[in-house]
């Protein structure tokens, strides 16, 4: 197992081997007893600051108790993991990209998001998260309940991982008008959405929230979205624009990151202020009850 530069199929590889681990209830220690390294090189493995050879890989894999169709996606991560080219962007072609996602949010410190015309998957209350799955299914993916409530559980996983971790995250978000007045599911489950980001707002100090009018001229990224993800000290930042359908770019060299984050500091300076926006959201909210 030798040292290497990090990147951002080696932070993908670390992220998801040490979900995997947890899952399995091992410790670091259990670990690097299995590949007869020191525990400090499965911290170094997690963080992508390390690599492993495809022999280590597979006993860490057996050790995990990882088989299927996810056992040959970690396969696959560890090949890219070891490659050498350095990337512009990063195109996640591999099943499960979603929960790649969501690990790379839950190891981040700060978390900066625009998204155009829908409520971000972080804030949406179970309702949204419901009715915007139903709008999707047969279309994006292939239609089956299970497949839909492993979706909602998905989410809302992913949004307590995030949203209440031991150390807590700086979340800044900056949603459109017009997601707040949008037609998702019903009246019900938009005004329900609505109070779910005002309580929100009340129960998490480190939590942002402005809103865009729609009549606001300037917007760098109209109808389109962008995640900036910040990792303090473990790894440079890593940029996210959202698509309809497709796979998943991630960007994470330092001219795509900083421009996405210029982009997103613009947008939230066009967007009422934190205290404006919840008087809005609340605005909106009386408006629909009288409607």
């Amino acid at each position: 197992m030798a040292h290497a530069r990090q990147t951002f199929e080696r932070r993908q590889l670390g992220l998801t081997l040490r979900r995997l681990r947890e899952q399995a209830g091992r410790s670091q220690q259990a670990a690097g007893d299995v590949v007869g390294k020191a525990r400090t090189r499965i911290v170094e493995l997690e963080d992508g600051r390390t690599r492993l050879n495809p022999d280590e890989l597979l006993r860490l894999l057996d050790f995990y108790g990882v088989a299927g169709e996810e056992r040959q996606t970690v396969l696959d991560l560890g090949a890219l993991a070891r490659e050498r080219q350095k990337k512009r962007a990063h195109t996640d072609l591999l099943p499960g990209s979603f929960q790649r996602f969501a690990d790379l949010e839950a190891s981040a410190t700060e978390i900066n998001c625009y998204e155009f015309g829908i409520v971000p998957g972080l804030l949406q209350s179970l309702g949204y998260v419901r009715a915007s799955i139903d709008d999707g299914d047969g279309i994006w993916w292939e239609s089956s309940h299970a497949s839909q409530e492993q979706r909602i559980r998905f989410r809302l996983e992913r949004q307590a991982k995030t949203l209440e971790a031991p150390e807590p995250k700086t979340l800044r978000f900056v949603i459109t008008e017009d997601a707040l007045r949008g037609a998702v599911g019903s009246p019900e489950v938009m005004r329900e959405q609505r109070r779910h980001i005002l309580g929100l707002l009340a129960n998490n100090p480190n939590l942002v929230v402005q809103v865009l009018r729609s009549e606001t001229y300037g917007n760098p990224a109209r109808g389109s979205g962008l995640t900036v993800l910040l990792f303090g000290g473990k790894g440079s930042p890593i940029g996210f624009s959202t698509v309809v359908y497709g796979p998943s770019t991630y960007f994470d060299q330092e001219p795509d990151t900083a421009a996405l984050l210029r982009g997103f500091q613009r947008i939230q300076g066009l967007a009422l202020n934190p205290r404006e926006s919840a008087r809005l959201i609340r605005q909106i909210d009386k408006e629909t009850d009288h409607a």
